[in-house]
């Protein structure tokens, strides 16, 4: 099993950080493009280091996120924890995960509560990678398009302005076969409750404009016009007030979303994914984590159960296009 030092070293290849100290812009590039940039569990540590050395850099102001290719990207490596998610036996553990490659720690048993709930607990965490943006006391934004799902998903939640292409799908697949995320709170403060129900409850996609009209999306623009967009707010959050006032505004943003309860949504969500293998089925086909569907593999499962929605409703492009 591969140690978390190992996940990172492999991960190096698929993130790049880079600066520009005269306009103090800093560009974070997913680049795992023959996988849509699905994020590695070493590309979500390294995507937390980074977001934290952009936080204490004084040569950072604005940080853009960004995906090379089609994608800013699918969310995260499903098939990376195989085994651990679908039949955990005595040596099965998340320990890579949360960064501990100590052989003398001893994981939780996979019968017990404690199993899952250490690493979903540990997901409400930003050294996680999963909410690094939100204690990120810096300018956020988001460059979205092509698929913007699970995990990537999280990051526009959390990101303080999103710049989208006008092919762009936000969404988390994971609502079909578990039924929940860790940022369940955030989406649903940022895109509102009544669409967030929505997308919650039909697992569908929603378009860029769809989240633009629920005030998710900042500016929707075609594709080839994408990267000028981008370069067009980051420039302006660049020249605005000095870097010491910008803090003092994320600082009290941070307060305000703390008052709405953000991190408590993330604690609780990470409580409620801990109870998944508790969940019963109603009927024997249905998609579960724990239920043995898996056999086959989350994507192949995930993808044949899509074909079952709307053409407009489904996860892939290629899916919505057949009839």
């Amino acid at each position: 099993m591969k140690t978390a030092a190992d996940h990172r070293e492999e991960a190096q290849q698929y993130i790049r950080y880079e600066k520009d100290k005269a306009t103090k812009i800093a560009t974070l590039t997913f680049d795992r493009q023959a996988k849509a940039n699905t994020a590695t569990i070493g590309m979500r540590a390294l995507f937390a280091d980074y977001v934290h050395q952009a936080n204490i850099d004084d040569h950072v102001k604005v940080l853009v996120i960004r995906g090379e290719g089609e994608n800013l990207g699918t969310g995260g490596d499903l098939p990376e924890h195989g085994d651990l998610y679908l039949n955990p036996d005595e040596d099965s553990n998340f320990l890579a995960d949360l960064e501990i490659d100590d052989p003398d720690v001893k994981y939780p048993p996979h019968t017990s509560f404690r199993y899952l709930h250490g690493l979903t607990d540990y997901y409400a965490k930003a050294r996680s990678g999963n909410r690094p943006l939100q204690e990120f006391k810096k300018i956020s934004i988001i460059e979205a398009k092509g698929y913007c799902y699970g995990w990537h998903f999280y990051q526009c939640a959390d990101a303080d302005m999103i710049v989208s292409s006008d092919d762009a799908l936000f969404g988390h697949p994971a609502f079909r076969y578990a039924g929940w995320g860790p940022r369940l709170w955030q989406w649903a403060e940022t895109m509102g409750l009544r669409k967030f129900s929505e997308m919650l409850f039909t697992g569908r996609p929603f378009t860029a404009k769809e989240m633009y009209d629920c005030n998710f999306v900042n500016s929707v623009v075609p594709r080839d016009q994408l990267e000028a967009e981008v370069a067009k707010y980051a420039n302006a959050c660049s020249l605005t007030r000095p870097l010491d006032v910008v803090v003092v505004q994320k600082t009290f943003l941070e307060l305000y979303k703390q008052h709405r309860g953000e991190y408590m949504g993330s604690l609780l969500t990470g409580f409620v994914e801990g109870v998944l293998p508790a969940m019963r089925d109603d009927v024997t086909e249905d998609v579960n984590l724990g239920n043995g569907v898996f056999q086959q593999g989350i994507n192949n499962v995930v993808k044949a159960r899509d074909k079952a929605y709307p053409p407009e409703w489904r996860l892939s492009r290629k899916g919505r296009s057949e009839p």
